[in-house]
């Protein structure tokens, strides 16, 4: 199915809450193959949330100044956003602004717990769950593995684009698992070793774009990144956690 063009106003609207489901995940599509469009984007998202919270968050560092002059800011942002130059430079006074009132009443702005944890997000242990799993399906005789893998018919049941493995690995099996924020994928992997690998998918409800990183959870590692609506994890052992970084790598710029 063709899909309309991605123009400045649905971009807008994206960050204004106001697109139907359906346009919305066209829109990260979109994004999710353009870095520097997503970045702007999330840039945007960023202001927006920290212009909420001061807004609703009273109580918060700032004070009631703060809180009055996000209402005012807001209100002219969200009428400049129109023009993409204006709504870059109203971007930045509002920032300048927010921190000079920040530092003067009560200290710079704190960082976000979000931003300032290390902690790896939720999908990673849903990631390394669904290996555990489809390891103990492999050692069972009763459950039938399914290697056939179509990543179109994955998408389009699931909303989840999924790259090709790489030349040399061989698809084991390939699952639809439940989560939180509804379907993942797993693919079972075996890589040119042998070794039992997997490679998992899901759509966490945020829009990121990050790099992938590693993180180590006894005998398993994981390396996971998020490229706009969708993240994605590397699962094996932890002794291949540099290899993992590597193919996780390659994963990532095949998919763009």
């Amino acid at each position: 199915m063709a899909v309309d063009p991605i123009l400045e106003a649905d971009l807008v609207a994206y960050v204004d809450d106001r697109l139907p489901p359906l346009r919305r995940i066209e829109v990260e599509a979109w994004l999710a193959t353009r870095p520097d469009d997503a970045a702007r984007i999330m840039a945007d998202l960023r202001l927006r949330d920290e212009l909420r919270l001061a807004v609703t968050a009273p109580d918060a560092p700032g004070s009631r100044e703060l809180a009055d002059l996000a209402r005012r800011l807001q209100g002219g942002l969200g009428r400049r956003r129109k023009l993409d130059v204006l709504r870059r430079v109203a971007a930045i006074g509002v920032f300048v602004a927010l921190g000079w009132l920040a530092h003067e009443g009560t200290g710079p702005l704190a960082v976000r717990q979000s931003v300032a944890s290390s902690a790896p997000p939720s999908f990673v242990e849903e990631a390394l769950a669904a290996h555990r799993t489809s390891v103990l399906r492999s050692d069972m005789v009763s459950q039938v593995e399914t290697p056939r893998y179509d990543p179109a018919e994955i998408s389009a049941a699931t909303a989840i684009t999924m790259p090709d493995a790489p030349r040399g690995w061989t698809v084991r099996d390939v699952q639809v698992f439940p989560s939180p924020s509804g379907p993942s994928v797993e693919i079972a992997l075996a890589d040119r070793s042998g070794e039992a690998l997997s490679l998992y998918g899901i759509r966490p409800g945020t829009f990121e774009v990050t790099k992938p990183q590693t993180a180590v959870s006894g005998p398993l590692a994981a390396a996971f990144w998020q490229q706009g609506p969708i993240a994605y994890a590397l699962v094996g052992p932890a002794g291949e956690r540099d290899e993992l970084s590597d193919a996780a790598e390659r994963l990532a710029r095949s998919l763009y």
